[in-house]
């Protein structure tokens, strides 16, 4: 699911719905707040810029996913709670009205959440194409949205809300699994930094470290009565606190 290329992203499912309910979610508060039920204009802003939150730190995170696979699960987090947020936004809607959602029993419900994505399928021409992908993928929900019964627009943004909640979820936990098993760019510079010492230490004959065995590596004393000096430490710290003078 999680594709690394130019424009990574415009592949993520995630991505593609949370721009299908960023453009709902527009044309939502276009057509029902107004200055009766927003005078200030507060909800519109409030739940339009959730919606760009979503869509905009899925980008940024997924962008960040090869320097970076901390700062990328932190900004998919930060799209799922944007997201959740929103969904809140549609569900207190309803009850203003004096409506509930509808029951995941209920043949609309049914309807909605049965609405599947369409695979991207962009080739040379990414930009134009995933517009068009995007485009085609909200017009499966019009029915219920461009319409003016906001209880029914409402329902169903809230059941896509929840949906790529869920979505996002799942895609946090490959991101976690992943950088169990990988660790991040800075366990990978970390790991490539002692490898050249470990090298440059067996160039320059470098001693076994006494308690395990290992090649040493030489280090600088950071504090104590010898700040400042060289001597031998073993390459498999803090595993191992071997050490030797040199």
């Amino acid at each position: 699911m999680l594709k690394v290329r130019r424009f990574g992203y415009f592949w993520l499912n995630t991505w593609v719905l949370a721009n299908v309910i960023q453009l709902c979610t527009q044309d939502f508060c276009a057509r029902h707040l107004n200055l009766h039920n927003d005078p200030c204009g507060r909800q519109y802003d409030q739940m339009t810029q959730a919606a760009r939150s979503g869509a905009a730190n899925i980008a940024e995170g997924n962008s960040r996913h090869s320097t970076s696979k901390e700062t990328e699960m932190k900004l998919t987090d930060v799209a799922r709670a944007s997201i959740a947020e929103l969904a809140n936004d549609y569900f207190n809607w309803l009850l203003l009205h004096q409506q509930i959602p509808w029951s995941q029993t209920d043949e609309r419900h049914k309807l909605v959440n049965a609405i599947q994505f369409d695979t991207p399928d962009y080739q040379d021409d990414v930009l134009c194409k995933s517009g068009q992908h995007i485009l085609k993928q909200k017009a499966k929900f019009n029915q219920w949205l461009e319409t003016n019964d906001s209880i029914s627009a409402a329902n169903c943004l809230l059941i896509l809300c929840n949906r790529l909640v869920l979505m996002l979820t799942k895609q946090i936990d490959t991101l976690l699994n992943i950088f169990t098993q990988e660790g991040g760019f800075t366990e990978a510079l970390t790991a490539e930094r002692l490898q050249h010492k470990t090298n440059q230490s067996l160039e320059q004959n470098a001693p076994p470290c006494p308690l395990c065995g290992k090649t040493m590596i030489k280090r600088v004393a950071k504090k104590g009565i010898n700040s400042g000096k060289e001597f031998w430490s073993c390459s498999a710290y803090p595993d191992c606190r071997g050490t030797r003078q040199i």
